[in-house]
């Protein structure tokens, strides 16, 4: 609807035959430039000109957007609608698309059904996601999954988002009488996830308490993980200011329902301080979805869950060390641990960075953003991928317009060292092909010489030697005489000959040596 005092207003755009093609605005500036007025004083010439009869019906055939401002109308230049035209989104990032792609299950456990939905072939590697308070797995991993580079990096894996109790899109009331999992109970959940599905190992990735949830399953079960990314992990029991706020927002949610002050302190939870001044658009939505996707009752359940855990026990000096505790051990396996700049979890993090092996993990912190997921999601998911391809899983490489620098990360170097390795791998197969040749002509021989033995000493023992003149016995002769250092093959020749017992003899006059069953010939005296 045009606006009378300034604002937006939207104007059809159509093509040749009349028809409208999108839906363009157009906003209203102040006075016109010197450039905008040139060009419109060019046009009423062109216009008012004679001899302009193709140009004045060219000038016809196009609509002029006329914007209203007070008492004044004044046209606008139409190069500005057509140059939208080019502009269309490759990859929508709907967030609707992730619900429709995955299979919905429900898995029984100890404390009842969770919600898994899967996403991808179950053939592939798997990844297990565990979302924060407020959310579920559509709202909170839906706008990244549905990322151009994840949907490449979705090929080689299966992820499998996990729900928490009651905390599903449209989830019924969970009964008074029913009791809540603690932090504890929740991480033992995904044994029966991982038994139900057939999973070995899986790799996590879990923001704000299913990061929680994930360290306290891989801390349990370390043989089940085999890799974690977590975002805004906190690894310590919760503070009294923190306790204090989910106390009355859980006592609020529980006879009030959703309530403004719940509704601020989930958005500094997730966004911390001024979200609107980064991303109104993104803010609302939430907000949104706070007040109507989000059961009250069961919401509640799951934060005093978490503001009644336990320290997760984890050090990073070897058990037994003085001044630690006898059960505090690190994770073992590797772990990338991101947080926002702007995240009010930075120092939770910090913290949980010193507990962890400075071997195996790695600590980031990502500028101009909080919720690492929705603000700056092209730089998270070039850090999972390049953490997964440290760990040698197969992830495809970043393309231009899916990089955060704009640029592919396959450089120069990394081309170089990869024709040195290639050059390097073929160097290798060359030797061990040559030594492979170099055994087989051995063995060939000792196997020729073997057999001329044999048929020596059966000649031998039938009483002569007088039919050894064919070119085979020479070449053996001569093959002989150099392994004895004879190199003229005259004189001192090697031979096989036997005693009057039947004995067995191989060598010259000088040294022979008797032939007998014992591995080891025994030299004898001439």
């Amino acid at each position: 609807m045009p606006q009378s005092e300034g604002g937006y207003v939207s104007l059809p755009a159509v093509n040749g035959n009349g028809t409208a093609i999108y839906q363009s605005t157009t906003e209203p500036t102040a006075p016109p430039s010197v450039f905008e007025s040139v060009k419109r004083a060019i046009g009423q010439a062109i216009k008012s000109s004679p001899g302009s009869d193709g140009s004045e019906e060219l000038l016809r055939s196009e609509r002029q957007p006329v914007i209203v401002g007070g008492a004044s109308t004044m046209p606008v230049d139409p190069m500005d609608d057509i140059e939208l035209r080019s502009v269309q989104l490759q990859f929508p990032n709907a967030r609707g698309s992730i619900l429709e792609a995955c299979e919905q299950r429900r898995v029984p456990t100890d404390k009842g059904d969770v919600h898994v939905a899967i996403q991808g072939d179950t053939a592939k590697p798997a990844i297990v996601t565990y979302h924060d308070l407020g959310l579920n797995y559509a709202t909170s991993f839906a706008g990244f999954f549905n990322f151009p580079v994840m949907r490449g990096l979705l090929e080689n894996f299966c992820v499998y988002h996990v729900t928490a109790p009651g905390q599903e899109e449209g989830a019924p009331t969970l009964p008074e009488d029913y009791t809540y999992p603690s932090m504890d109970e929740l991480a033992a959940q995904l044994l029966f996830v991982l038994s139900h599905f057939g999973l070995k190992s899986v790799i996590g990735f879990g923001v704000g308490a299913g990061a929680n949830i994930l360290a306290r399953f891989a801390h349990a079960h370390p043989d089940k993980v085999g890799a974690l990314c977590l975002i805004n992990c906190v690894s310590t029991q919760s503070g009294w200011i923190e306790w204090g706020y989910q106390s009355f927002n859980a006592r609020f949610l529980r006879t009030k329902g959703m309530t403004q002050g719940v509704i601020d302190y989930l958005m500094w939870h997730h966004f911390g301080r001024n979200p609107e001044e980064r991303n109104h658009d993104l803010v609302q939505m939430y907000k949104q979805h706070f007040e109507r996707g989000v059961n009250p009752t069961n919401l509640a359940m799951l934060i005093n869950a978490y503001i009644h855990r336990n320290d997760l026990h984890l050090a990073r000096t070897p058990p037994g060390t003085p001044g630690t505790e006898a059960a505090a051990t690190t994770l073992k396996m590797p772990v990338i641990n991101i947080t926002g700049s702007l995240s009010p979890h930075v120092d939770d993090t910090v913290t949980f960075n010193g507990r962890l092996d400075p071997t195996n993990s790695s600590w980031m912190k990502i500028s101009d953003c909080s919720l690492v997921l929705e603000e700056q999601p092209a730089k998270l998911a070039e850090a999972f991928r390049l953490f997964l391809q440290g760990e040698g899983y197969a992830t495809p490489l970043s393309t231009p317009a899916s990089s955060p620098c704009g640029t592919k990360y396959h450089t120069y170097s990394s081309i170089f060292f990869a024709n040195f390795r290639e050059q390097q791998q073929q160097a290798m197969e060359e030797r061990e092909r040559e030594r492979e040749r170099e055994r087989d002509r051995q063995r060939q021989l000792s196997l020729r010489v073997g057999n001329r033995l044999r048929e020596t000493a059966i000649n031998c023992t039938g009483g002569g030697q007088g039919d050894n003149n064919n070119a085979e016995d020479q070449e053996l002769d001569e093959e002989l005489d150099l392994e004895n250092g004879n190199g003229s093959g005259n004189g001192n020749r090697a031979y096989v000959t036997t005693d009057t017992s039947g004995t067995l003899y191989y060598g010259t006059q000088s040294n022979k040596i008797r032939i007998t069953e014992n591995p080891l010939p025994e030299p004898v005296s001439s």
